[in-house]
């Protein structure tokens, strides 16, 4: 098996540099609306096919392994934890989903 110089100096790329490559020619022939849209959707995706509290538990799973890496820091001191930062944006999907739902007549 080659190693990594011996594939760029054979003028082989490896699967890394063919990625990042790639991943810059759709940024440059695309744009920001494009990663937007594909967000949105996959967002849409996850939330019907997981529900919202999907999103919740992982906004709190992620805020309590933040607010822990922070805590006694003087980041933490006079901030709202992350924990409750991550509780909270669950909570505002959780009403955006509900007032989709409303709006659909769910």
């Amino acid at each position: 098996m080659n190693t990594r110089s011996e594939e760029v100096r054979k003028g082989k790329m490896t699967v890394a540099e063919a990625g990042r490559k790639g991943g810059q020619k759709t940024a440059s022939t695309h744009g920001r609306e494009f990663y937007e849209e594909i967000g949105r959707k996959g967002g849409e995706k996850v939330s019907s096919e997981r529900g919202p509290e999907f999103y919740s538990e992982i906004g709190s799973k992620g805020g309590s392994i933040r607010a822990k890496q922070h805590e006694g820091t003087a980041e933490a001191k006079g901030k709202t934890s992350l924990e409750e930062a991550g509780h909270k944006g669950g909570q505002r999907i959780r009403r955006l989903i509900q007032a989709e739902k409303e709006l659909k007549g769910e």
